[in-house]
């Protein structure tokens, strides 16, 4: 799926002055009185003292950090979403792709769909392609790409083909043994790439299958470009001409994958739970539902926040015209754009 003061006690501390009284005999006539004295002698006044630390001053205690703000949105959108798993940019028409798994995305209910939004933060069409409607299928839908004028969308176990004009079906490609076909990538020479996450969705939450995998879909053919539990539960993909990027839900990862499928420049970034990538520029951009973030960064290297406090941060998009990255929130159901320099 392209799917954080205390006041010190201060005592004022008060000294108490006592007063004295004296006793005696009755008293006999009254004595003249005295003389009066005569005035002191002028004196320089005497500066007070200093007031002495306490003896044991009680230390502060210590306070955490603030949480680091992030950038606003440019564009939130909303009441059109039930479980927006990724957002895919579409060039030609200057629009934004959403897919809904609504529902458990491990379940074959025939309810899932595509919504159409605006870069101008409008909700274009809510069901742009829904299951069941037009002869469409679609159960719970995640990452989607774009191919030669087509649409393509994974789905549990299928990949799915639609027309991207008219969002009419174009056919399907069964994936054999896939459990949790998650995200999608279109390679300049019409290569398809797709992972399998290799989990699936229970009463006990997420349990891992075992068919971790990455493959690439030829001319229509299906082949594994990497099959292993040691692929760490891969998630998006980003297909370059220098390999294909992925990144993991289950171990945190980054790595890129060679034409014969081996491992290389293995990156960790700061949080795991790692969903969708993009590339902007030079750099990557990486969703990670532990770190509730956007991280950026290159492969092999460190990796900072580039968008701090987003929870469920799902399968994020790129538009390269306004320079924003998509993020759906899985959770929250909803999709915010935000400007990146």
């Amino acid at each position: 799926m392209r799917h954080t003061s205390a006041v010190v006690p201060v005592f004022a501390v008060f000294a108490a002055i006592a007063a004295s009284s004296c006793g005696g005999s009755e008293p006999g006539p009254a004595a003249p009185p005295p003389p009066p004295a005569p005035p002191p002698p002028a004196t320089a006044a005497t500066p007070p003292a200093p007031t002495p630390p306490p003896a044991n001053p009680t230390p502060a205690a210590e306070t955490k950090p603030a949480a680091p703000q992030g950038p606003a949105p440019a564009q939130r959108y909303t009441g059109a979403f039930a479980t927006p798993e990724s957002v895919l940019y579409d060039e030609a028409g200057d629009r934004y792709l959403v897919s809904n798994i609504n529902g458990s995305p491990s379940d074959a209910d025939g309810n899932g769909y595509i919504s159409v939004l605006s870069p101008d933060g409008q909700v274009t069409t809510p069901k742009w392609i829904a299951g069941g409607a037009n002869h469409a299928k679609l159960d719970a839908p995640k990452g989607l790409a774009i191919s030669q004028g087509v649409l393509y969308a994974a789905d549990i176990g299928t990949v799915r083909k639609f027309d991207l004009k008219t969002g009419a079906p174009k056919g399907d490609i069964p994936i054999q043994g896939a459990t949790f076909l998650n995200d999608i990538s279109a390679g300049a020479d019409g290569k398809i790439y797709v992972s399998d996450t290799g989990v699936k969705a229970t009463a006990n939450g997420m349990e891992p299958t075992g068919t971790d995998a990455v493959y690439v879909i030829d001319k229509g053919k299906v082949k594994p470009l990497a099959k292993s539990k040691e692929l760490g539960g891969p998630n998006g993909v980003l297909a370059t001409d220098k390999g294909v990027l992925v990144v993991t839900f289950g171990s945190g990862e980054l790595y890129r994958l060679e034409k014969d499928g081996k491992r290389a420049d293995v990156t960790k970034l700061p949080e795991g739970g790692l969903d969708g990538i993009v590339s902007v520029g030079d750099l990557l951009y990486i969703s990670s539902w532990k770190g509730s973030a956007v991280y950026k960064g290159k492969i092999g290297g460190n990796f900072e926040l580039a968008i701090p406090n987003v929870k469920s941060p799902a399968d994020i998009g790129y538009d390269k015209k306004r320079n924003r990255i998509l993020v759906p929130r899985f959770t929250e159901d909803a999709v915010e754009a935000y400007e990146v320099k």
